[in-house]
């Protein structure tokens, strides 16, 4: 196998445990990493604001690295903070899609800064506050707040009512964005032929890393790009089976378990 130069991260039940935290063995084995000279970059469906805090926790505010923010529509520098892409969802797409989902009664969610923007209160809002620590706030007029701009929606719902909707939403804007189930009860509408995997490339060229020695680990649906477009996709063993199904590994520990720590001490740091 091509030695890895990089190392592409998804943070919710992938580095994070179920309590949101870093064990200190996954800490330390990515520093190592780092010291090896692999670049790592976290790639995630949250917002910046709400990626920073585990990103400085592993140090990479002080060292070279990156951000793939709000699942692929903005990159940005893990020590610099500069941002380097920064792609918008076509208003008329995004009014489409919000139409659609608000006639058959669903919520739908935008993430700007450090809040999150809700058009209507609901339990997957609330469970979502709590996990990412953004601020919440329902907007009465939040068709208006589509129409000026976002990087992507999330509707989010129970998931054997999404997937009528999704198939719904493809039907009309299938051609015009990505969509896919971050995880079984959310849905997100981003700009076409965005995601974490074209998010990656994009990295890999900056820094002139081939994909072959680009390391990619994830759990969900929205990970598939990334796992798919790196020379080396893994997936969590506690991930998605479709993911599991696509990636050439499985960690045999879950995220609770080191499961990140596992697979770079195995390909990068060569220990079995």
């Amino acid at each position: 196998m091509t030695a890895i130069r990089m190392l592409a991260i998804d943070l919710d039940d992938t580095l994070l445990r179920s309590d949101l935290s870093i064990s200190f063995r996954t800490r330390n084995t990515i520093k190592r990493a780092e010291a090896a000279g692999v670049v790592v970059v976290l790639a995630s469906g949250r917002i910046p604001a709400a990626m920073e805090r585990f990103a400085r926790l592993l140090g990479l505010h002080k060292r070279p690295g990156y951000l793939i923010c709000n699942n692929g529509t903005m990159i940005q520098e893990s020590d610099t903070g500069n941002i380097i892409a920064d792609i918008q969802l076509p208003a008329s797409t995004a009014l489409t899609a919000y139409d659609l989902a608000a006639a058959e009664g669903f919520s739908v969610q935008i993430y700007e800064d450090d809040i999150m923007y809700v058009s209507q209160s609901n339990e997957f809002a609330d469970y979502d506050q709590k996990i990412t620590g953004l601020r919440q706030v329902v907007v009465e007029n939040f068709r208006s707040m589509v129409e000026a701009g976002c990087h992507k929606l999330l509707i989010p719902g129970d998931p054997m009512t999404l997937r009528p909707l999704e198939s719904l939403i493809r039907t009309y804007i299938g051609e015009e964005a990505t969509i896919f189930t971050s995880k079984p009860y959310f849905l997100e509408i981003l700009p076409s032929h965005t995601d974490k995997g074209t998010a990656l490339a994009a990295v890999a060229e900056k820094l002139n890393v081939p994909r072959e020695a680009v390391l990619a680990i994830g759990d969900s649906m929205n990970d598939e790009a990334m796992i798919r477009w790196a020379g080396v996709g893994v997936a969590m063993v506690n991930g998605d089976d479709r993911i599991k199904d696509i990636a050439e590994f499985i960690t045999e520990k879950t995220n609770d378990n080191d499961g990140v720590a596992e697979i770079i001490e195995r390909y990068i740091l060569g220990k079995g």
